[in-house]
């Protein structure tokens, strides 16, 4: 049975936490990996979450499947192979694989991304907009919550609630259009 998903106040050790996971993926995959960022709710300071970090791997291609390299490291690896894209974007550009901690290690989950694909943006770009934005921040901090008081250990209710937030407004988008956004230099 899975665990009963937990939303935890922001912890000032995250992006730390986050450094430590990107040395081992650093280390791991040199150069293939042509940035490593710190994604999702830790990485937007005084955000709620769940108690996991999230990596994104930005590769050229997904062609030479890195998850091996990562499964010989003592990595989970998981059979998930595509983040949900919005109506009218070709799901192709959802790719992606996931590998998590080794065992007795920070829980993290690790995302490798193609770069320029419309996952590998929308995963910056959500992140600029919740740091930027504190009362959108706050917003989504409640829906996660309220998403995860109903879920209780069901992750596909969890996210079925919570993911298509930024699809019904587009403030994300359009904060994007207005500042100017572009990615920034790379986490690690």
């Amino acid at each position: 049975m899975s665990r009963v998903i937990e939303i935890v106040p922001y912890r000032a050790e995250w992006p730390a936490e986050f450094g430590d996971v990107a040395d081992g993926i650093r280390s791991l995959l040199g150069t293939r990996a042509l940035r490593i960022d710190h994604v999702g709710s830790t990485s937007v300071p005084g955000l709620a979450a769940k108690d996991i970090i999230d990596v994104q791997v930005m590769l050229e291609a997904l062609d030479d499947d890195p998850e091996p390299v990562f499964a010989a490291a003592g990595h989970a690896t998981f059979p998930f192979r595509f983040d949900r894209v919005s109506d009218g974007v070709d799901p192709g550009q959802g790719e992606k694989r996931i590998v998590g901690e080794r065992s007795g290690e920070r829980p993290a989950n690790i995302h490798l991304r193609v770069a320029g694909r419309a996952n590998q943006r929308y995963a910056l770009l959500c992140r600029d907009f919740l740091r930027a934005d504190h009362s959108a921040a706050q917003a989504y901090s409640d829906l996660k919550k309220a998403a995860a008081a109903v879920a209780g250990n069901d992750q596909d209710v969890y996210y079925s609630i919570k993911d298509p937030a930024f699809d019904l407004t587009g403030s994300a988008e359009r904060w994007a259009s207005v500042v100017g956004w572009g990615p920034g230099p790379p986490d690690a």
